[in-house]
């Protein structure tokens, strides 16, 4: 009888599949057909399009291609671009509006949010800006 148990044990503990734990925070995909796990790279386009309609919550004022409280982004990164302004900075209070200072004010509000980004989140909003141009 011991021995049965023994080798039940042992089938068991050798059926059992061991599962690696994924790594925090790496986003990963699986290929149902071969079963093989991928990381998945996020641009810096993608993380700036999820903190413009997220975190950031830049959309509830500017569209893609039209004026709505704030200007379009094809508008801002037109101007930006022409003008050789640094995104990053404002969005860190730390350049001058270029765009329409007379609602410069409004947009103030917004500092509080893009403050506690990081340069990577910050330069992620810029590249989703830059990507927009027409």
């Amino acid at each position: 009888m011991k021995k049965l148990v023994i080798i039940a044990i042992a089938l068991a503990l050798s059926s059992c599949k061991k599962e690696s734990a994924e790594p925090f925070g790496t986003p990963t995909t699986t290929d149902a057909a071969t079963e093989v796990k991928t990381e998945t790279a996020v641009t810096p386009e993608a993380l700036g399009k999820e903190l413009f309609e997220t975190k950031g919550a830049c959309i509830a004022c500017h569209k893609v291609d039209t004026k709505l409280i704030g200007p379009s982004l094809q508008d801002i990164a037109k101007t930006y671009k022409e003008k050789n302004g640094d995104l990053v900075a404002f969005l860190k209070e730390e350049a001058k509006p270029i765009m329409d200072p007379s609602q410069y004010d409004i947009m103030k509000a917004n500092f509080a949010i893009t403050k506690t980004m990081s340069e990577e989140e910050l330069k992620g909003l810029e590249a989703y800006i830059y990507s927009n141009l027409k």
